[in-house]
């Protein structure tokens, strides 16, 4: 009976790890574009100030908790291992940006920038599955 479900779990699985990612994806997108549009941010290709980039460290951590803890209430069961298989996935994406954008020029920002994403990425997981555990156990003790 298990292996009958053993298939809809690995695509519910999937969804939830794939869901959580977009959210943040299109959440950090659509930030950027705005403050771009309301001259926060420089125009696109132009350097920006490490002020400016702390700032998009710290929406993209806050964007990476909420895609995390949307990945592990999604998923069908254990929300913290959904969760980090997602922190998973932004840490190879990170770490690849941080590769390919290493020495481009100022308009990928100093070093620490990437440095600062690879470095979040297994965290913010860590604490939206955390998030929903706790909400979980919320339910249970009420």
């Amino acid at each position: 009976m298990s292996e009958t479900h053993h298939p809809r779990n690995i695509g519910r699985s999937i969804g939830a790890v794939l869901a959580g990612f977009v959210v943040v994806v299109i959440l950090s997108i659509g930030t950027d574009l705005a403050l771009h549009a309301a001259g926060v941010f420089p125009a696109l290709g132009q350097s920006m100030s490490d002020a400016i980039f702390l700032l998009a460290t710290v929406y993209r951590t806050v964007y990476g908790i909420a895609g995390s803890y949307i990945t592990a209430r999604l998923a069908p069961d254990r929300p913290m291992r959904h969760a980090l298989a997602g922190g998973v996935v932004g840490l190879l994406l990170s770490t690849v940006g941080a590769v390919v954008t290493w020495n481009r020029g100022p308009a990928f920002g100093p070093h620490w920038y990437p440095l600062a994403l690879v470095a979040t990425a297994i965290p913010c997981a860590w604490v939206g599955g955390t998030l929903r555990v706790m909400q979980l156990r919320a339910r249970v003790d009420a």
